[in-house]
C-alpha cells in the first residue's frame, strides 16, 4: 500500500537521527528539513498514538507517567518507530509525521495536558512513594 508521504517525497517528513538518553528520559530527534526537537519519555508516552491512548472517541487522560522511561526502540519500515516502555506500554507507533506534529506543537499540547490534569484532580507523580535501596 503506498501512502501519501511517498506519493511526493520532496514534501515527506523523515527522520534522519533519533537519540535516546537513558538518565535524562529524553528522545531526540532530527528532521530531514533540518529541525530538531527533544521529547521527554513522559511526553510521548502521555501523547502516545496508540488506541490504549487516543480511545475511539475522547481520549484518555494519562496519569503517573513523571517517571517513564523508553526501555526500546523499535524501527517500523522507514517511516515510523515504536516505542516500548518501562511501564509495559508498547502499542503505540510514532510515525514521522505523527513526531513532526508533536514537535510543532508540544508547547501547547504539554500546556493543556497540565490544565486536564489540574481539572481531573490528577498528576504526573506516582501515587505511592516508592525507594529502593541498596
Amino acid at each position: 500500500m503506498t501512502t501519501h508521504s511517498t506519493d511526493n517525497p520532496a514534501n515527506s517528513i523523515n527522520v534522519s537521527k533519533l537519540h535516546y538518553h537513558q538518565q535524562r528520559r529524553e528522545l531526540d530527534v532530527s528532521f530531514n528539513d533540518g529541525s530538531h526537537s527533544c521529547f521527554s519519555a513522559e511526553f510521548l508516552r502521555v501523547f502516545s498514538p496508540s488506541a490504549e491512548v487516543r480511545g475511539h472517541g475522547k481520549p484518555k487522560l494519562v496519569t503517573n507517567k513523571r517517571q517513564v522511561a523508553i526501555s526500546k526502540l523499535i524501527p517500523v519500515g522507514h517511516y515510523a518507530i515504536k516505542l516500548i516502555f518501562d511501564d509495559s506500554h508498547d502499542s503505540g507507533i510514532y510515525s514521522w509525521q505523527y513526531l513532526k506534529q508533536l514537535a510543532e506543537q508540544q508547547p501547547a499540547l504539554w500546556q493543556q495536558y497540565l490544565q486536564q490534569l489540574n481539572a481531573a484532580n490528577a498528576n504526573r507523580d506516582g501515587l505511592i512513594a516508592v525507594r529502593i535501596r541498596t
